[in-house]
Order: structure tokens, then C-alpha cells, then sequence
């Protein structure tokens, strides 16, 4: 479903942030994208977007990631950014959900039907009416992972996506995550998440994948882990990196 072959990202000349990077993620696969702050982990997302210049070559479903393509491609491709407040620019929860799936041609009906079921799904009927600016950080965050998947992406790609969450909702976005059928990439420090809704893991370092493998295997691997700037999860003696 995705491609990188030997592809790399560069800000600006002498500043490269990808180095080289290989790797395949096959249809309905769950991986997780690991690396200390600075290792390329939302760069290479940016990249997978068409939002960066790159070398080498993307492929989302077997579409190079160019700009012929891009429209086609982003139709596959649902992204929860890291900060809420970067993706909620509606006035209500339910207008910034009913706006990605109009735009794309869905009827009213099945758009608001499927905002409903979303809500439902996440646990969140109560913010369907409820103003951006006058819900909690928590709460925009739920609402932002629901705004993407309203858009039934065939590719859902997160960004931090248990950052300002309780423990209730947490737990409902790693349900969530886990009984969605798409492929999913999810960049995360909190590796205890990475655990649960993965089961392999891309370790970046440098801009360069250091491992890729069995998530277990990885994430219990306190000298690899440390080696690139990394606790073991707390649930194997880590230290809470947030």
C-alpha cells in the first residue's frame, strides 16, 4: 500500500533530514514510528503527503506521490495531525466533519450518517454540536481524530495521537485504532500505544532506519532502544516520556 525506495529529505542544502530510506507497509498493516525528537518522523509523513521535495521514490497504492497524483492520493490518505488547533477550523465539531467528506462528493445523508457512527464509535457523541474554540485540548483531540476518520481513508496516518488525552480517552483511540480494517502509520513517543495497536515497528535515527521489525521484539530491546535516545515502554520499566 505504501512505498519508500531509497528516499531522502532535505530542508534546505547541507540539512538532511531522510536519508535513504526503504521500507514497504502491505494493505490493512499497523506500524508504528518510533524516534527520539529530530530522527525524520514527520518529515517522512510530510513526504508521504507530497508536502516535501524529496529524492527517491513514494507510492501510495501504486501512485508515485507527485503532483499529477496528489489529489487522487490524499483521497487515501487520512492525517490527525499533532496539534489539534492546526486541523479543527470550523465552527463546530460536526461542520469539521461533514466538510472533508462533502468536498469529496458524499452525500449529505451517508456524510452525516457517518459522522453519527464515528461520534458513536469514539465515544463522543456529546461534542457532535459543541464549538472548537470552547472544548477542552482533549477533547479537540478526539474531535480531530474524528474529523479524519469521517473521511473513511484507506490510509490513516497519526501524529502523536495520544498526546493530551485521559486515560478514558486513550483507551478509546487505541479501540478505535485497532478495529479500523485500513492501513495505518502511527508516529508516537508513547510506545506503550505503539505496543498495543501495532505490530511492527520503524525505528528512525538520524533519518535513517535503524531497525524494522516484530513491535515486541523492538520495543523490549532496552540497549537498541537507548542506543537511538529511547525508554523501554513503561509496561517494561520505562520512564514516562511525556
Amino acid at each position: 500500500m505504501i512505498r519508500f525506495d531509497h528516499v531522502s529529505c532535505a530542508y534546505e542544502k547541507g540539512r538532511t533530514v531522510l536519508r535513504d530510506l526503504s521500507f514497504s507497509l502491505e494493505k490493512g498493516e499497523a506500524v508504528g514510528l518510533v524516534g527520539a525528537n529530530g530522527a525524520g518522523k514527520s518529515t517522512l509523513m510530510k513526504a508521504l503527503l507530497g508536502l516535501m521535495p524529496y529524492e527517491g521514490e513514494i507510492t501510495v497504492d501504486g501512485l508515485k506521490v507527485e503532483e499529477r497524483n496528489l489529489r487522487e492520493i490524499r483521497r487515501k490518505l487520512g492525517f490527525v495531525l499533532q496539534n489539534s488547533d492546526n486541523q479543527m477550523f470550523m465552527p463546530t465539531v460536526a461542520e469539521d466533519m461533514l466538510f472533508g467528506p462533502l468536498n469529496y462528493g458524499m452525500k449529505r445523508e451517508e456524510a452525516e450518517k457517518t459522522v453519527d457512527e464515528v461520534l458513536l464509535s469514539l465515544g463522543i457523541t456529546e461534542l457532535k454540536g459543541r464549538h472548537n474554540h470552547r472544548i477542552s485540548g482533549g477533547e479537540k483531540r478526539m474531535a480531530a481524530i474524528a474529523t479524519v476518520l469521517a473521511m473513511k481513508p484507506e490510509v490513516l496516518l497519526m501524529d502523536e495521537p495520544s498526546s493530551a488525552l485521559d486515560p478514558w480517552n486513550r483507551r478509546m483511540v487505541i479501540r478505535t485504532i485497532n478495529a479500523l480494517p485500513v492501513t495505518r502509520l502511527i508516529a508516537s513517543h508513547d510506545l506503550d500505544l505503539i505496543l498495543d495497536t501495532c505490530g511492527r515497528v520503524l525505528l528512525l535515527s538520524g533519518g535513517r532506519l535503524a531497525a524494522d521489525g516484530p513491535a515486541e521484539e523492538i520495543l523490549t530491546d532496552r540497549a537498541l532502544l537507548e542506543k537511538h535516545r529511547l525508554e523501554l515502554p513503561l509496561r517494561f520499566g520505562g520512564e514516562n516520556p511525556r
